[in-house]
């Protein structure tokens, strides 16, 4: 019998429509290659939703993805919205829907293949065969802690409260021991305990924790010695377990490793199989509408989705093969392209990953 799932997809703002479409097509060729069917359900998120439904998270839309088997989207935000006040800029859904769902754990991967490694900005014995896993908790610390802005005296004073409960950070440290047991069952804890309490909290419960995973090798390093490390020997780590800002700051650091943004997928999940897939690019609106938007990283969420919330192994492994196969062939979008004269657009790119696809299963 068929499997049927159903996404709830979020193409968003800027370039989002254009490379969730792509990935949608993806899709479609996964359920002719194998026996599965995709109901996709369309709903508004970000800047696009404040424009149409004055709020950047609808209902309609919370419902849609409750219902759903996995989200995907697109990208969300844009310098429309930036003057807007907290309750209406685009991000702030993207905090709610995360919240709401409860996808505590971001699983962001920075890969570097060898053909790839003249766009990086670091020396090729720095980056080649770069392959590491952060992961970032997702619906706590700073972000979500209590805000205040009030005038004094001496001027407005602002402040973010850092609150994390001990079962927060358990759950979170797990999730990280057990994707380290799947790759090099090496684990880095990120945490700044030598200055924050929250920081001290998460190192004891990260240490009583380990024991329950001997297989997997445990260092803890402060944020800042990390952020150095990962640009001057970022072969050292494997997997990457830390907090919320930490973990938004690292992860962009790590992903720049590649040489571009718009190449490297997201997975925000749950507990169970439920999560959230997204590119870690932003909505890049200076060249939305214009057909140039690397798709390569919505398509690598989709890969991602199939294996984290469908368990479509063969699926997942077939894209990221034919994205590499692509990538090999020397095919390039604008912003991977060492002649930008002989770039392809979004939808060449993926048309190209597709074909691969095919050939794939053909050869399978």
């Amino acid at each position: 019998m068929s499997q049927t799932f159903t996404i709830t997809v979020l193409p968003g703002d800027g370039i989002g429509p254009e490379v969730i479409e792509q990935a949608v097509n993806v899709l479609r060729v996964i359920e002719e290659l194998e026996d599965v069917s995709f109901t996709l359900e369309y709903a508004r998120l970000g800047g696009c939703a404040i424009d149409e439904d004055g709020t950047p998270l609808p209902q309609d839309t919370l419902d849609k993805a409750r219902r759903s088997d996995a989200v995907l989207l697109g990208a969300v935000g844009g310098p429309k919205w930036d003057n807007n006040p907290a309750h209406l800029r685009p991000e702030t859904g993207l905090l709610g829907i995360r919240k709401e769902l409860g996808l505590y754990a971001n699983l962001r991967p920075a890969f570097m293949l060898d053909c790839m490694v003249g766009v990086s900005a670091l020396k090729e014995e720095v980056v080649k065969g770069v392959d590491l896993m952060v992961i970032r908790e997702l619906t706590g610390g700073l972000y979500f802690g209590e805000k205040k802005r009030y005038e004094t005296e001496n001027g407005e004073v602002a402040s973010d409260e850092l609150i994390y409960h001990e079962y927060e950070i358990e759950r979170i440290v797990r999730r990280a021991f057990e994707v380290a047991r799947l790759r090099s069952k090496k684990l880095t804890s990120v945490d700044k305990a030598n200055v924050l309490e929250s920081s001290r909290l998460w190192r004891k419960v990260v240490e009583r924790v380990a024991p329950d995973y001997p297989d997997v090798e445990l260092r803890h390093q402060l944020v800042d010695s990390c952020a150095m490390e990962l640009i001057r020997w970022p072969k050292q780590f494997d997997t990457i377990v830390t907090e919320n800002m930490f973990g938004d700051i690292l992860s962009d650091e790590a992903s720049m490793l590649t040489g571009s943004i718009g190449m490297l997928p997201s997975a925000s999940l749950a507990d169970g199989n439920f999560g959230l897939y997204e590119p870690v690019h932003g909505s890049a609106p200076d060249i939305a509408g214009k057909g140039i938007a690397n798709p390569t990283a919505t398509i690598l969420s989709a890969a991602m989705m199939l294996k984290y919330s469908f368990g479509l192994e063969k699926a997942a492994n077939a894209i990221e093969q034919a994205v590499h196969t692509v990538l090999n062939s020397g095919v390039r979008t604008g912003d991977i392209a060492d002649n930008k004269d002989e770039a392809v657009g979004t939808k060449e790119m993926a048309d190209k990953i597709i074909a691969a696809i095919r050939e794939a299963y053909v050869q399978a």
